[in-house]
């Protein structure tokens, strides 16, 4: 079940800090990210995709969805990506993900299977969504945020790029990542 959970940004002394909303109900988790500028949706599924779908059958069940998103956005380039528990890189790329950074482009991620914590830094508050199967979320160019994948990653997701070279970050340096729950803690 899709989650939304806002904290203050401004550390108090708390540790860890106290959420001053946390809901499951999409339609408070739609229309709070969309006053912040963010999108979130929930698509239908469509068969029995999962972790173990090629990108091809990915890519083709969601066409309709895909070329609407693409005509909204004017994204090139889309992939599918699966990371599983046994992923050999998955520590490097989840230290690299927990790090706050911005893209210069939106990132937009739409779960086909699986879950993973988007954490917005985004001016004084700090907003996890936990995004599971079915949900897309479209984070603007300049948003700061890091994602948590868990230690051990279990998701497939659709991914939207303005460019031909996929996930480009620029990492700000702020440790504030620290200072919130991780993916199952």
């Amino acid at each position: 079940m899709s989650q939304l959970t806002i904290y203050s940004a401004v550390s108090n002394g708390e540790d860890p800090p106290l959420p001053s909303l946390h809901t499951t109900d999409a339609a408070i988790v739609t229309e709070e990210l969309r006053r912040r500028g963010l999108g979130f949706q929930q698509w239908p599924t469509h068969g029995e995709l999962d972790a173990t779908s090629s990108q091809d059958d990915i890519l083709a069940a969601y066409s309709t969805e895909i070329a609407e998103v693409q005509a909204d956005g004017g994204y090139q380039t889309v992939d599918a990506i699966n990371l599983g528990p046994d992923h050999p890189q998955r520590a490097e790329l989840r230290k690299k993900f927990l790090a706050e950074h911005t893209h210069s482009e939106d990132e937009v991620r739409f779960f086909v299977d699986g879950r993973g914590l988007f954490c917005l830094h985004i001016g004084d508050e700090v907003l996890q969504v936990l995004c599971e199967r079915n949900d897309w979320l479209s984070v603007p160019a300049g948003t700061r945020h890091w994602f948590d994948m868990g230690e051990r990653p279990c998701f497939c997701a659709i991914r939207f790029f303005n460019n031909q070279k996929g996930w480009v970050a620029q990492f700000t340096g702020d440790p504030i990542a620290e200072r919130y729950p991780l993916l199952g803690s």
